[in-house]
């Protein structure tokens, strides 16, 4: 077994840090959004998580598919093949503008789709126009994702944090003068926090070309290359898988979303706290597997397979040990922690209950990303998807409605069944970290057949 050294943490530490603190501010936008709707009623928090379950599908397709960036610009950048990063970013700005635009079409028929899914008309009024303010964002959102890949591979952190920081404060203000009716404007309810969310991502997208101009600057020369058509569909089915599993991983959580909704709104609401918030200690691992991916994708571009190795190992280590801290506050203090989201005592009832369970699949939760991303990292983006697949929707899905709703166990019986998968899905992924790792490792290539031997041990 490799053990990392000082070192590999060191850098591990550099990088995930400022990627950590980006994931949380990204993150943190949502935590306000579903704080400042819980002090309107559980009939508008509930609306808005329903609505948020929409979004956030697209948004997860999206956002999936860009992370086709990752590898290929890690690994050209340890191969010091600066052509390569032109060309994947020039291609991930292309894609994030077809993204856009179905992602404007898909929300179209959102109330008929809710209504479709039994959602109570409670839900569906709020949810309906809360989708559609947010339609204008997705553009810029899926823009400033490609552009932030992109930033995070070649190692330049400063400018999104410099974004994260004003972006929460423009979000924080809007959304409350928007919802609330405050500084003049007047009170929209959950479609001010729709708005709050569109300006915040344009904001984002604007913000972070400004500071990282220096670096976006000249990798905007257009190649002529850039728009050849087999490039772009290798990278779109590196993308693909990706953007898959992230479907079949939100999937399974909007489902049980959904079958909360079914239950009326203080069900809802209580699962959109509870998620919230493990959703928020989430964001750590998340980061820390994007810096692994980012540092196992260098290291195999510059032919150094020990150090890709290590850079996995420390990455699982640090997102390992976290979420068990985060999981003891889930278990320790549930009711303090759901009181910070609504004054509703039913609803904090409920989601006290909800929250230790949390607590329990925190660790597998950081473990089975860290390793989709180191996996990530060595061009495996195929493995993720079938084991989130067999995971989550042939285990965890059946497992939740078994509890929740044939024994009768209810809200926490779907989340229960939640864990079961999860704790599958990190075994399994766990394992084929060890044999992709230990395997032969070779450079990703799009514009030609790879050409580099495989890294031997």
């Amino acid at each position: 077994m490799i053990r990392p050294s000082r070192q590999d943490f060191r850098q591990l530490f550099a990088l995930a840090v400022p990627v950590v603190f980006v994931q949380l501010g990204l993150m943190a936008m949502g935590v306000v959004d579903t704080m400042i709707m819980g002090r309107v009623s559980a009939e508008s928090l509930a609306g808005v998580a329903v609505g948020n379950v929409y979004t956030y599908a697209l948004g997860n397709f999206g956002y999936g598919m860009l992370m086709a960036l990752d590898p290929l610009v890690s690994q050209a950048v340890g191969a010091k093949d600066e052509p390569s990063v032109v060309r994947a970013f020039q291609r991930g700005i292309v894609i994030a503008g077809v993204l856009g635009v179905f992602a404007v079409l898909a929300m179209l028929p959102v109330e008929p789709v809710l209504r479709a899914l039994g959602q109570p008309d409670v839900i569906v009024r709020v949810a309906v126009p809360f989708v559609h303010a947010q339609t204008p964002g997705m553009l810029a959102f899926f823009t400033f994702v490609a552009m932030r890949q992109t930033l995070t591979a070649l190692g330049h952190l400063r400018p999104m944090m410099y974004t994260i920081v004003i972006a929460n404060v423009v979000n924080a203000v809007l959304c409350w003068a928007l919802v609330f009716g405050h500084l003049g404007l007047p009170p929209l309810g959950a479609v001010g926090a729709g708005l709050a969310t569109t300006i915040a991502r344009w904001s984002m997208l604007l913000m972070l070309a400004a500071f990282g101009w220096s670096h976006i600057r000249p990798r905007l020369h257009w190649r002529s290359d850039t728009l050849h058509l087999r490039p772009i569909l290798r990278m779109v089915r590196i993308g693909v898988p990706i953007a898959c599993q992230y479907m079949l991983e939100f999937g399974v959580f909007a489902a049980v979303a959904l079958l909360m909704g079914r239950l009326g709104p203080v069900p809802a609401a209580a699962n959109q706290i509870a998620i919230n918030i493990a959703s928020f200690t989430f964001m750590v691992p998340v980061g820390v597997s994007s810096a692994g991916s980012v540092l196992v994708g260098r290291a195999i571009g510059a032919g150094d397979a020990p150090r890709a190795r290590r850079a996995g190992v420390s990455a699982l280590a640090v997102g390992g040990t976290f979420m068990a801290g985060s999981a003891c506050l889930l278990l320790l203090a549930p009711q303090l922690l759901a009181r910070a989201y609504t004054p509703d005592l039913a609803v904090i009832a409920l989601a006290a209950t909800l929250i230790p369970i949390a607590g329990v699949f925190q660790v597998f939760d950081g473990l089975q990303v860290v390793s989709i991303g180191v996996l990530r990292g060595t061009g495996d983006t195929r493995t993720p998807l079938i084991v989130n697949l067999i995971g989550y929707w042939f285990i965890a899905l059946p497992i939740s409605l078994w509890l929740g709703v044939s024994a009768g166990y209810g809200p926490r019986g779907l989340w229960w069944g939640l864990t079961a998968g999860l704790v599958m899905v990190a075994l399994v992924l766990l394992a084929r970290v060890r044999v992709r790792l230990w395997g032969p490792l070779e450079r990703l290539h799009v514009d030609e057949p790879a050409r580099s031997p495989a890294l031997e041990a």
